[in-house]
């Protein structure tokens, strides 16, 4: 069965309780090969567990799992050998090294790449004979990476893999994870970061409560936002902030220090009506911006909207 005619990642129905809290609800996801997903969500939202149900370690209460066209809860054994995981830390002996480490874990696949191929493609080659608990943050989080990718997995699945790194180091192992794209793995992650969920991932899936309330490419769903837009208004002058309140479309109107922010699903009439405001005797403008709501604002839309 060829990666194009069936997604490597296909789930249906997919639920998770515990003490008979649900976690996960009727959770469906597909991923195609060569994909970076995002699944985002409040703490407690179920993004880890279903992760954990998907790589095998958690027992799912219902659904179905299909990966790389096996079904993952009956056959758990040959599922492993096409999957990479890396979790939220990893922890391995104070004084193993990088090299060993990949030696050791290398030897429970069928197939694996080369340990040197491994330390050179993940930038570890200077750290190949340093202890553990010698490498720093990010070179732990690459070496992660190098582990889950040992086997030449169709399917690699991340779990905030970019917690608590700087920026540089971040931005370094976010050119390994496309690099894991580029080479046709589909990649799942989960991340709190929405910025970094923006830049990186093909597709995203919201989840709140344990349930998908939204699916689609980022750019996509800020699009379809109820076409709403944000603006950012500067002035100076006598301009009062009941002006702006009464405007068509405005919503959710803020007054800083740095100016008024609101947004508006009537961007047109908005405008018009700002424009003589604007031309009022005394008042200056000094910087408008609208544009289309990020991430970020469709995030805390949708996810507080599933808590009213």
């Amino acid at each position: 069965m060829s990666a194009s005619s069936t997604p490597p990642v296909v789930v249906r129905g997919l639920s998770k309780a515990y003490a008979g809290k649900p976690a996960v609800r009727t959770v469906d996801l597909e991923v195609a090969a060569g994909e970076i997903f995002g699944l985002l969500g409040p703490n407690g939202a179920g993004k880890t567990t279903t992760v954990e149900c998907l790589v095998g370690l958690r027992a799912p209460d219902a659904g179905e799992i299909r990966l790389c066209g096996l079904d993952a809860r009956a056959q758990p054994a040959a599922i492993r050998q096409h999957l990479g995981v890396a979790l939220q830390s990893t922890a391995l002996p104070d004084r193993m090294t990088p090299r060993e480490a990949l030696g050791l874990f290398g030897q429970f696949y069928a197939r694996r790449r080369p340990v040197e191929d491994l330390l050179a493609r993940f930038g570890l080659t200077e750290q190949g004979d340093q202890a553990f608990d010698r490498l720093s943050g990010g070179q732990r989080q690459r070496l992660a990476l190098a582990l889950a990718f040992l086997n030449e997995p169709a399917v690699v699945f991340l779990d905030e893999p970019t917690t608590g790194l700087d920026p540089q180091a971040r931005r370094d192992l976010h050119a390994l994870i496309r690099g894991l794209r580029d080479d046709g793995c589909a990649v799942v992650l989960t991340t709190h970061l929405l910025d970094e969920a923006e830049t990186l991932c093909d597709r995203v899936a919201i989840i709140d409560r344990g349930q998908v309330v939204a699916t689609g490419a980022p750019r996509d769903l800020a699009a379809g936002s109820r076409g709403r837009q944000a603006v950012h208004l500067r002035v100076r002058g006598p301009f009062a902030a009941g002006s702006l309140a009464a405007l068509p479309g405005v919503t959710g109107l803020e007054t800083r220090p740095e100016g008024f922010t609101f947004e508006t699903e009537s961007p047109a009439a908005t405008l018009a009506g700002l424009a003589p405001l604007l031309a009022a005797p005394g008042v200056e403008l000094l910087e408008l911006q609208v544009r289309r709501a990020s991430l970020e604002e469709v995030f805390l839309q949708l996810t507080r909207e599933e808590h009213q």
